[in-house]
């Protein structure tokens, strides 16, 4: 049971996620993607790309956070953010859209771990640590509702606008409104900080990589971190494939037949995503309870990863045979998942970790989880080029489905 309060500070990690996830483009990506001519495969590529670059700097960007403060870090990400959005709005080749990839990785390097590790400095401080769970799920659900109200916003600025690029522009001002709450945050949630002198500064990276690498030769860690990056990763991969079905559903209506192909996809993938993330806020909130009625973690770990690779493969089946709105439905559930099962991987994560470097050891938990989608999204998209989405999304979950066994959560790993 939830017995945290909600303070200043609390409204200010919920407004955080809420801004942060008025990501307008979000909802369009694939579509805005495919617009310009690329391939599936081209599209699992840019995404690889993007999650690669996260991969080689999350865990330096995790040290330096650690190492300098947390603050500084947020705040350049959100400078590489709007950097990325720049260059996507202007992009005009597959060249360019690799440059905006690899800024917007480096905003993701120095954004992920590092937030939550701040939630879970504050909530030391505070005496709340048996309440990450709940706490966690509380702020992330705010970052749900923000998507919810991106999507319908996004859908406006698309249909008014005629295109889907200027939604990269928009998405600038909450980022700008965001990166100025974050230097609001108090100087005591950036943890650890060493003084700007070089002798000190180098003593701390190293000293502070040392306890990032202490920390993962703990076997409860690298069962946390697996069990939580393989579906997020799956996720990554699969989430935006949702975009080409809800076009080809809003395409086979008789409705708004006077607008152009764009402006009545737009209108259906609005609605729809808003109320999916209204869904996934709810489950979001709603994650503590549920892993209340588990002994541990590991159950309900284990039974949302195989609920959510039999929903990508029903999902497949459904496209195949054109049955879109089942196929919506479906996908959905493969959201809700991911927001159910997030705050109990990451209490899972952080349950083993030395607090002292929690920036540096969550973003080693997301980089697996950025791992694993740079390694799905090529894969997927090759089979989608070959066979189709529905197809791809059957022969992805399969396949993860069936080495399950290989990363699934043990009792005698994680305990709650």
């Amino acid at each position: 049971m939830a017995t945290f309060t909600k303070d200043l500070q609390y409204k200010k990690f919920c407004a955080y996620g809420f801004l942060k996830n008025l990501r307008f483009f979000e909802p369009f990506m694939l579509l805005f993607l495919l617009e310009k001519d690329l391939t599936y495969l081209q599209v699992g590529t840019l995404i690889a790309i993007q999650e690669i670059t996260i991969n080689l700097f999350e865990i330096p960007t995790g040290v330096l956070a650690d190492t300098l403060g947390r603050r500084k870090s947020l705040v350049q990400s959100f400078i590489f953010y709007i950097i990325s959005f720049l260059i996507y709005y202007y992009s005009n080749s597959f060249g360019t859209l690799v440059v905006a990839a690899l800024f917007f990785g480096y905003g993701d390097a120095f954004r992920t771990g590092t937030h939550k590790a701040m939630i879970f400095e504050y909530l030391k401080l505070k005496g709340w640590t048996n309440q990450k769970v709940h706490y966690y799920g509380h702020t992330r659900s705010w970052s749900q509702k923000g998507s919810a109200l991106s999507a319908i916003l996004a859908a406006i600025i698309v249909y008014f606008h005629g295109d889907y690029k200027s939604v990269f522009l928009f998405s600038i001002i909450p980022y700008l409104l965001d990166l100025w709450l974050i230097t609001t945050y108090p100087k005591s949630l950036d943890g650890k900080t060493a003084k700007l002198e070089r002798g000190q500064i180098i003593q701390q990276f190293k000293s502070t990589l040392s306890d990032f690498i202490s920390s993962f030769k703990n076997r409860a860690m690298l069962g946390a971190i697996l069990s939580q990056a393989v579906y997020t990763g799956y996720y990554k991969a699969v989430k935006d494939y949702l975009q080409p079905i809800i076009s080809l559903f809003a395409l086979s209506l008789p409705l708004f037949l006077w607008m152009n192909n764009q402006q009545r996809s737009s209108i259906l993938v609005g609605l729809v995503y808003s109320v999916i993330y209204l869904l996934t806020s709810y489950s979001s909130k709603n994650s503590g309870r549920f892993t209340d009625k588990f002994r541990d973690v590991i159950k309900p770990l284990n039974i949302t990863m195989i609920l959510g690779l039999i929903l990508g493969i029903v999902c497949g089946i459904m496209y195949t045979f054109r049955l879109e709105i089942i196929s919506i439905i479906l996908f959905s559930g493969i959201y809700l998942i991911e927001n159910l099962r997030k705050p109990i991987g990451i209490s899972a994560v952080a349950d083993n970790l030395q607090k002292d470097v929690l920036a540096s050891a969550l973003s080693a938990e997301s980089q697996a989880e950025t791992l694993f989608a740079a390694l799905i999204a090529p894969l997927l998209g090759f089979f989608a080029d070959l066979w189709g989405v529905g197809y791809a999304l059957i022969i992805v979950s399969i396949i993860l489905l069936i080495l399950h066994p290989l990363y699934r959560a043990r009792r005698n790993i994680i305990q709650h």
